[in-house]
């Protein structure tokens, strides 16, 4: 009989602002392997807030995408992602690794308008963390340079904690093979101030589509295409 694990709580791990030395450590060898394996185009660095935290959206296209926000902005103030970890909790050696990096606020999506997430995502902002989502909510139906209707969590968490909203734009992580060339583009902050969520998702959507680049398959070998497109 196949053994069934409950989804894991939004507070089972923890959030702040500070890095653990557990992501310290995979940031060190996972950074130059993923520069290794593609050839990573960061634009817009500058546009980063340098004081206080904020909420980070982008579009979403394969597994690349969260690995490629970790890798584009600083340590600190830390990078969450929301991520439903239900099947990683079977695989005990992935789990303890998640436990020891941390960044995740775990996401049970048999619960729609859970107020735990919402109050364990307040409690990361809160606490000095960064939040990173891909509103879209999924990868199905998702293509190069195009994009999916977004989700409200996200604004409803930048008013609530009067944090900024950075834009993100990732192309070239639908297929994937040796060496080529993805590109991350960071876009101005959207301020919180005086919005309302309707308006601050129609804005965020547009921001995000204006950073989306017209995409060409490049030409000429692809080596590992099956493999590293479809490895997690």
């Amino acid at each position: 009989m196949k053994e069934t694990v409950p989804p894991p709580p939004a507070d089972l791990l923890p959030v702040g602002r500070k890095a653990t030395l557990g992501f310290r450590f995979v940031r060190l060898w996972a950074q130059p392997l993923l520069h290794l394996l593609f050839r990573i185009q960061v634009e817009g660095r500058e546009k980063v807030p340098s004081r206080g935290n904020f909420i980070i959206i982008a579009n979403h296209l394969g597994w690349l995408d969260p690995f490629l926000i970790l890798a584009s902005f600083r340590t600190e103030p830390r990078v969450h992602f929301l991520g439903d970890t239900t099947i990683l909790r079977t695989r005990r050696v992935q789990w303890l690794i998640v436990r020891a990096v941390g960044g995740y606020v775990p996401v049970n999506k048999q619960l729609h308008g859970d107020a735990r997430l919402f109050e364990h995502v307040d409690h990361c902002l809160q606490r000095g963390g960064v939040v990173a989502l891909f509103p879209e909510g999924t990868t199905d139906g998702t293509d190069e340079g195009r994009l999916l209707p977004f989700k409200k969590g996200f604004a409803h968490w930048a008013i609530d904690n009067q944090v900024p909203v950075v834009p993100v734009a990732l192309s070239g992580t639908k297929d994937l093979w040796f060496r080529k060339a993805v590109r991350v583009i960071i876009g101005e902050p959207l301020q919180a101030q005086d919005q309302t969520v309707e308006g601050l998702v129609a804005q965020a959507h547009a921001s995000v589509a204006a950073l989306l680049p017209a995409y060409r398959e490049p030409s000429g070998p692809q080596p590992l295409r099956r493999w590293l497109t479809h490895l997690f």
